[in-house]
């Protein structure tokens, strides 16, 4: 089609997620197979990539805007523009699970964080007590500085005796076969208790200016 040589793209194809050190395609795909395509960067220098017709061009692509450009009868004609961003991904996929306190009274509020270190592409869920009541609220925060780590935070407000149980994340790798499993065991009571246990008899005799200690072990 001299009228439309560029195939049009869908917006998914136009935002391209590539992990760290991947090659990719820049979908802009021609509707005369023979056509000569340029691809050039946003500061408009021509990258030099391997095109396939039915595909793109394909190769290590730094992040960034790029677009493509074909002529038809000494008219130049440019694609949509395609964004590459570049995130980080381990083969590995170290997982911490955290807890401030793991024993709890009614009416506090729980807080587990599991942490997900140099990953960026990470489909985390949590499986904890309240779960099919949607008790819980996740937060992420993505950080980046001084290493890239995604720290998922889960707050039971209001807590009660059902939500004692096995608290546990669990990590999957977007792209690879990979996932870890992190769990704590956190106990809500219904209310405060101290054990007490006095080393001393309920009277005691001292005589005057005698020194007399009292011991009690508290629990």
């Amino acid at each position: 089609d001299p009228d439309m040589p560029f195939v049009p793209s869908i917006p998914e194809d136009q935002f391209i997620l590539v992990e760290e050190g991947d090659p990719t395609f820049i979908p802009c795909r021609t509707s005369d197979p023979d056509a000569e395509v340029t691809l050039v960067n946003s500061l408009d220098k021509a990258v030099y990539a391997f095109y396939d017709n039915k595909q793109g061009f394909i190769g290590n692509f730094p992040a960034g805007s790029y677009t493509c450009r074909t002529m038809v009868k000494g008219v130049e004609f440019k694609s949509d523009e395609f964004l590459i961003y570049i995130l980080r991904a381990t083969s590995q996929l170290p997982v911490e699970i955290e807890a401030l306190k793991t024993v709890y009274k009614t009416g506090e509020t729980i807080v587990v964080t599991c942490v997900v270190f140099d990953n960026e592409v990470v489909n985390l869920q949590w499986n904890y007590p309240g779960k099919v009541k949607e008790k819980g609220l996740i937060k992420l925060d993505d950080i980046k500085v001084p290493s890239q780590k995604l720290v998922y935070t889960l707050t039971i407000p209001e807590a009660s005796v059902k939500d004692t149980g096995d608290y546990e994340c669990t990590a999957r790798h977007a792209t690879k076969e990979v996932k870890e499993n992190k769990k704590v065991v956190i106990t809500v009571h219904d209310k405060g208790f101290v054990h007490l246990e006095p080393q001393f008899s309920p009277l005691e005799a001292v005589n005057l200016h005698e020194v007399k200690n009292f011991v009690v072990d508290v629990q």
